[in-house]
């Protein structure tokens, strides 16, 4: 790895049946390109149903993982470490995509029937009610995404995320908010988190024990009713056991209308918590755009790893631009040493 500089899963609403194509290709090729330690795919869904819209990627056949291979390939010989996020949108899926709409995308637009989660609960007006998941379905979903790591993996990825963040599926279980279940999954923490725990059980069961396993969280469901941060601490330490290696920490996306206190580096309190109580590696995210500032990070022990989203689209060789800044060695691909820093390394 180049360095502790990643570039976050971003959507970007643009595949057909889930199939990745140039766009993808490009977009991902040039972050790598531009020096960025880690690349992670965008939220890919394990079954065609768990998209969050038409128009987002999936990884739940070979034809999905064939696609995807040819970017894993590239960003790992530009010595970047190919990553993807695997994902189930659960109550939030078959959604437009932004720009395009709000809420619910019926079938005579490109969605589907029926959307899932733990209980039957929309995520808002504009949303579907949801059909709440049979324990069958919750063992089918959970075998589901062990299928797409094992995909992953075999298509050149080195890195697995699990999404459990931002009010999809696996949050939907963790948070009281939309799981009202009374059975074995709904009701205490234990219970809450017994999917989110399978999965990386089934995950961690179908690919090399050297596959580093990453899952992006939600710290907190910022209303007092919601997810909490003590709760998410007591869940990575439990998922640590279970062979998972980096804890992915963002927040929010469960609860419409809720007031988040957006500023620069306003999650990473939250890697730094998790980092230091379940003692295991977090990954910061979330209005991190300053080389000063992402170097702070990592060097005072708030995070491993700092991942960067809307910087990474405004700026694909932010990495190599950071470098210069902070007085390091840029490692610029051959063909663009012409045009870097003197001093730059080669790779």
């Amino acid at each position: 790895m180049l360095n502790r500089i990643g570039v976050s899963p971003m959507c970007q609403y643009s595949y057909e049946g889930g199939l990745a194509n140039d766009w993808l290709f490009v977009h991902l090729g040039s972050r790598a390109v531009g020096g960025a330690g880690l690349v992670m795919v965008e939220a890919s869904a394990v079954l065609p149903e768990g998209r969050i819209s038409p128009r987002d990627l999936g990884i739940w056949s070979d034809e999905h993982a064939e696609r995807l291979s040819r970017v894993a390939k590239f960003i790992a010989i530009q010595k970047s470490v190919p990553g993807i996020q695997l994902a189930h949108a659960g109550r939030k899926a078959s959604t437009y995509a932004p720009g395009l709409g709000d809420g619910f995308v019926s079938p005579n637009e490109g969605g589907w029937n029926e959307v899932y989660a733990p209980s039957a609960i929309p995520f808002s007006e504009s949303y579907a009610r949801p059909k709440e998941l049979t324990k069958q379905e919750i063992a089918q979903v959970v075998e589901a995404f062990a299928q797409a790591a094992k995909r992953s993996v075999a298509a050149g990825f080195q890195l697995l995320e699990i999404h459990a963040a931002h009010g999809y599926l696996l949050h939907e279980f963790l948070s009281p908010v939309s799981n009202r279940r009374t059975d074995e999954y709904g009701g205490s923490l234990e219970n809450r988190s017994r999917m989110l725990r399978e999965t990386l059980t089934a995950i961690r069961r179908n690919v090399p024990d050297k596959t580093p396993i990453s899952i992006r969280v939600s710290a907190t469901d910022w209303i007092p009713e919601g997810l909490s941060l003590d709760e998410v601490v007591e869940v990575v330490k439990e998922l640590k056991t279970l062979g998972a290696d980096l804890i992915d920490c963002s927040s929010g996306g469960n609860v419409a209308g809720a007031k988040i206190p957006v500023g620069p580096g306003y999650q990473t309190p939250f890697a730094e918590r998790i980092r230091r109580d379940a003692q295991i590696s977090t990954a910061a995210v979330g209005m991190i755009t300053g080389a000063a500032q992402a170097d702070h990070i990592v060097r005072t022990g708030q995070a491993d790893v700092v991942l960067l989203a809307r910087e990474m689209l405004r700026d694909p060789y932010w990495p190599m631009h950071a470098a210069a800044q902070l007085g390091q060695t840029g490692h610029w691909p051959v063909q663009y040493l012409r045009a870097a820093p003197s001093g730059s390394a080669v790779r």
